[in-house]
């Protein structure tokens, strides 16, 4: 009977599905060297802080084999390794600090990524999931297949490039140079201060309320969704516009012409002051309405 009893409670341990494992791992780390971070489902939030160490702390999901965390000179690798064959219970949930001058790299297919305070170059990309990244000052790239994108910077001059296929991108006080691209989303760009701008979506509206500064170049286009843009601060430049089936509303004086009497396309060629800055605005189905 005891040994049958035992059988039974080994069979029953072993029937146990694996439990969720608890991490919390530290690693010293260069000042302003380079984190890699990968995991494949579940959640990633990135931290800058003043210590040069970074710190993991977290779940992993079940059935995932291990956390690699090593270090190889100023690099710093965070990845969750998860088995090749399955894809149940490997949703994994990190909070990771690192020192705030680091360069990150987040990559995930279906995960959210959250990163703040950090002031080196990031690129963030995941498939499945939203990027959300705060108090950024260099240069950037944000990808999601399946997600909304939104970059919250301080003003300071930076390369910002963001994309989603299907979902909005939203850039707030960032400045410099930005390429936004949605195939299905919005594209909002608020408060930023530009040299280049260049904005496109298939199916979504576009809306920039920003500087463009002396000099500065703006290409804003859609497929199927209206343009409005309202300049901050003194604007002077050639301005080209032009839709296909839309209207154009431009506060600047000058009055939209119809392409032909045969179509519903309307056209507007002006220049606003020195005609220094260069303004390209063209949509096929929607309307621009163009203001300061």
């Amino acid at each position: 009977m005891k040994r049958l009893n035992a059988i039974l409670l080994l069979g029953a341990a072993l029937a146990m599905p694996a439990m969720a494992e608890e991490v919390d791992r530290t690693l010293d780390a260069a000042p302003d060297g380079h984190v890699d971070v990968s995991n494949i489902s579940g959640s990633i939030t990135v931290k800058g802080w003043s210590r040069d160490q970074v710190n993991v702390t977290g779940e992993l999901g079940r059935n995932v084999e291990k956390l690699i965390f090593e270090r190889s000179g100023d690099k710093i690798t965070v990845k969750v390794k998860a088995p090749k064959r399955s894809s149940r219970g490997i949703a994994s949930d990190l909070y990771i600090q690192i020192p705030e001058q680091s360069s990150l790299d987040v990559g995930t297919v279906s995960a959210d990524i959250e990163v703040d305070e950090v002031l080196g170059d990031q690129k963030l990309n995941t498939v499945s999931g939203d990027i959300d990244a705060e108090d950024v000052s260099a240069d950037i790239t944000a990808a999601a297949v399946s997600g909304d994108v939104e970059v919250n910077g301080d003003r300071k001059e930076a390369e910002t490039r963001a994309n989603s296929v299907s979902g909005d991108v939203t850039l707030f006080r960032v400045a410099g140079t930005i390429a936004a691209e949605s195939v299905s989303g919005d594209i909002i760009i608020d408060e930023g201060a530009f040299d280049r701008v260049n904005m496109n979506t298939v199916n979504g509206e576009i809306l920039f309320q920003s500087e463009l500064r002396d000099g500065g170049r703006l290409k804003a286009e859609t497929v199927n969704g209206s343009v409005d843009v309202e300049f901050v601060g003194e604007i002077e430049g050639r301005f080209d516009i032009d839709t296909f089936n839309g209207d154009i509303d431009n506060c600047f004086g000058p009055k939209a012409k119809r392409t032909s009497k045969y179509t519903p396309g309307w056209e507007l060629e002006f220049v606003e002051g020195d005609g220094d800055a260069r303004i390209t605005i063209s949509t096929l189905n929607g309307d621009v309405t163009l203001c300061r």
